[in-house]
């Protein structure tokens, strides 16, 4: 019960009382009775007093409390009239037009962190204090393969499925690591707290250095390439062009044959390894891709059949699973059937023989996948496999994997390979989001 209404029931009780004996004891008695009138008005006025100096204060103070309990910093209280309540007064007005400015700053700033967060190219995902994700941007929803924050938001980051979350899952807090996965993406993660009510509350950053790495490494093995190119290019012609004019005059010399064999030899090994590093060289010529519209299905069941006898003389089965929809893709058909054509021999190399290769695409996403029951990839090589010159082949020169990743990028695709759990290798490629679907004919 407030006090106000306890007031005004014990000055109700208090004049009642008063009237009551007045009328039934003093009513006979002619001054008295006039006189505990006037007392009766005397008590009226100092209990109006009473309300106005010590109730009305603590009533205004305790309509300032309940304010505060809804949070209703807008509001403020009126004076009462009385010196010391009314400072009181203007004290709590004052502090309430603080907590609105502080709220509303907040609340600012909030709003900045929150577009910033947003707009920001890192990754940025929050967790809570038990590591499950309250809160990430949408380039962090990239990053991890998904499309929608709703798909994350409530999980622990073991719980993705996603190869950049199983190694987020491997930092140590306050620790910053460089990881590189098998899509040949590279990625700076960071995971760190901030204090929030008393406790560290974890969040982790992931800033994609891709691009600049890959332009870095493109740099110098271009600068490198073209120089021993020109060398060996320069040094073979000479050696060539002497051997085979020895190899002229010595035509009508007896006894030249065996002599002139391993002069041949010689022009052929300087031919194989001029040839060797004009396969360095046009890795860094790729030229821009001309996009045209193409249709998906079309392409690869040209490169499927391009690859038949080969796979057939080891005993590989080419398994071809086609969307109904056609897939309508922008693509420079020359450049992507050789990724494609790469990538079956890449695959019936691993096999090597007796095995499966499974073909496949899809309309929604647009997408090819190429999954092979080879050997399958260790977690250590998938980390390299798109390192320029890395190679997992005794003679391989590491230079296949850099001219698929260079021309998906042109293409705007996204990628990966890596094996997975059911054993299967597998390619998959997806094609940017303004790709169309057209119904067949």
């Amino acid at each position: 019960m407030k006090i106000r209404t306890q007031f005004l029931i014990l000055a109700f009780l208090l004049l009642t009382a008063d009237c009551l004996i007045s009328a039934l004891i003093l009513k006979d008695r002619g001054v008295l009775f006039y006189l505990t009138e006037g007392v009766i008005l005397v008590t009226l006025l100092f209990l109006i007093y009473f309300y106005q100096k010590v109730v009305k204060p603590i009533r205004s103070i305790g309509n300032g409390m309940e304010l505060l309990r809804e949070q209703d910093f807008s509001s403020r209280l009126s004076p009462v009239g009385q010196k010391d309540a009314d400072r009181i007064v203007q004290v709590f007005n004052r502090m309430m037009e603080q907590l609105k400015d502080e709220r509303l700053r907040l609340r600012e700033q909030n709003h900045f962190l929150d577009l910033l967060i947003s707009a920001s190219p890192m990754g940025v995902i929050i967790l809570d204090f038990d590591d499950h994700i309250s809160m990430l941007n949408q380039a962090a929803v990239r990053f991890m393969g998904y499309t929608a924050p709703e798909e994350l938001t409530g999980k622990k980051i073991e719980e993705l499925n996603s190869p950049l979350a199983e190694e987020l899952n491997r930092i140590a807090r306050n620790k910053t690591e460089t990881i590189r996965l098998s899509d040949s993406m590279i990625y700076r993660c960071s995971r760190l707290s901030f204090v929030d009510r008393g406790f560290a509350h974890p969040f982790i950053l992931i800033e994609s250095l891709t691009s600049e790495v890959v332009k870095a490494e493109k740099k110098a093995y271009e600068k490198v390439i073209r120089m021993i190119a020109h060398e060996v290019n320069n040094t073979v012609a000479g050696i060539t062009s002497t051997l085979e004019s020895v190899s002229d005059a010595l035509q009508d010399t007896e006894d030249s044959d065996d002599l002139r064999e391993v002069m041949q030899v010689c022009v052929e090994r300087c031919y194989s390894m001029s040839r060797f590093i004009t396969n360095f060289a046009d890795v860094v010529k790729i030229p821009d891709a001309q996009l045209q519209t193409v249709y998906l299905n079309e392409r690869v069941t040209a490169c499927k059949r391009f690859m038949e006898n080969i796979c057939r003389n080891k005993d590989i089965q080419l398994h071809i699973s086609l969307c109904e929809e056609n897939p309508q893709v922008q693509m420079d058909t020359t450049l992507f059937e050789q990724v494609i054509v790469n990538i079956l021999k890449n695959a019936a190399e691993s096999i090597e023989v007796h095995g499966n290769i499974y073909i496949q695409t899809t309309s929604s996403p647009v997408t090819l996948e190429i999954a092979d029951t080879g050997a399958g990839i260790s977690r250590e090589v998938e980390a390299r496999l798109f390192s320029p010159f890395f190679s997992t082949k005794p003679n391989g020169q590491g230079i296949g994997l850099i001219f698929i990743r260079d021309v998906l990028i042109k293409h705007g695709c996204t990628f990966s390979l890596r094996t997975w759990p059911d054993g299967l290798t597998r390619f998959l490629i997806r094609f940017p989001h303004n790709d169309r679907t057209i119904q067949p004919d």
